[in-house]
C-alpha cells in the first residue's frame, strides 16, 4: 500500500490520564477493543510539531511545518488470522492549517479543527523545553516540560512503550464503519523530564465526558524525540 503522507513528528509531549473504560464508549469504533496497561484505560493529551509535510510525495505551500494538539486513546483489533493490531482513536485533533483541517474532515472524518496554535522548542547544554499553546474560544491553553537535553531508549514492557508504539490509527465513521491507516516509524526516544505544566480546560476543548480532568494529575508525562513517519493510504475495514 502506497504512501499518502509523508513528514516528521518532532518532540512529542504525551500526558496520560486515567479514564473509566465506559467513558470512551461513544468514540469507540466499530471492530476495536479498548488496550489497556496493566488493567488501566488511558487517553493522552498530546502535543507535537508536524514538519517536512509531503502529501503524496508533494510539499503543499505554507503546509509543511505546522502544530497539532490531540486528545487519543488506545485499541486494538483482532484479525480474523488471529493477529493484533494495536492503534488509537482520535476525540479531537486542533491544527492551525484550515486546508489541513478540512480534508481531514471532508475525506476521512477525522476530528480536526482549525485553531490559533504556537509551539517553543529550546535546547541548551543544560536542558531541553518544549511548549505547545492552543487557543479556542478566547482562551489559550497550554502543554509544556522540561527535560534533560540527551535522549535515551525505551524500556522494553513500560509504560513509555506502550504509548508510543501503536502502529494504526482507527477513525469512527458516520455511516457506522471504521477506517484504519498505517502509521510507519522507527521505535522512538524519551528524554528524562524535570518538570511539566499542563493548563487545559478539558471540558472545553473534549466536552463534558472529559470536565473531571480538569482537576486532575496526569499518570505520567514523557517527552519523545519523533522521527521521520509514514502514514500509508487508508481503507474501510470489513465487518466481521
Amino acid at each position: 500500500m502506497s504512501t499518502f503522507l509523508a513528514a516528521e513528528w518532532r518532540k512529542l509531549i504525551m500526558a496520560q490520564y486515567a479514564v473509566a473504560p465506559e467513558t470512551l464508549t461513544p468514540w469507540l469504533p466499530h471492530g476495536l477493543e479498548l488496550d489497556l496497561f496493566q488493567s488501566r484505560c488511558y487517553v493522552s493529551l498530546v502535543g507535537f510539531l508536524f514538519d517536512r509535510v509531503r502529501v503524496k510525495g508533494l510539499p503543499i505551500p505554507f503546509h509543511t511545518r505546522f502544530e497539532e494538539i490531540n486528545l487519543r486513546f488506545y485499541v486494538t483489533r483482532t484479525e480474523p488470522d488471529g493477529s493484533r493490531k494495536r492503534g488509537v482513536v482520535f476525540i479531537r485533533e486542533f491544527v492551525p492549517r484550515r486546508a489541513i483541517a478540512f480534508i481531514a474532515r471532508r475525506f476521512y472524518e477525522e476530528p480536526y479543527t482549525a485553531i490559533a496554535t504556537r509551539h517553543s522548542i529550546e535546547l541548551k547544554p543544560e536542558a531541553l523545553s518544549a511548549s505547545y499553546t492552543w487557543k479556542l474560544n478566547n482562551r489559550w491553553h497550554s502543554l509544556a516540560v522540561e527535560a534533560a537535553p540527551t535522549s535515551q531508549p525505551i524500556a522494553p514492557r513500560s509504560e513509555e512503550e506502550f504509548i508510543t508504539e501503536h502502529y494504526w490509527g482507527y477513525t469512527k465513521r458516520a455511516d457506522g464503519t471504521t477506517s484504519a491507516y498505517e502509521v510507519q516509524h522507527p521505535r522512538w526516544q524519551t528524554y528524562p523530564l524535570t518538570s511539566h505544566s499542563i493548563d487545559a480546560d478539558f471540558a472545553a476543548l473534549y466536552g463534558p465526558a472529559f470536565a473531571h480532568l480538569n482537576h486532575a494529575q496526569p499518570t505520567s508525562v514523557l517527552l519523545a524525540e519523533g522521527s521521520a513517519v509514514g502514514i500509508l493510504n487508508g481503507f474501510r475495514l470489513s465487518p466481521q
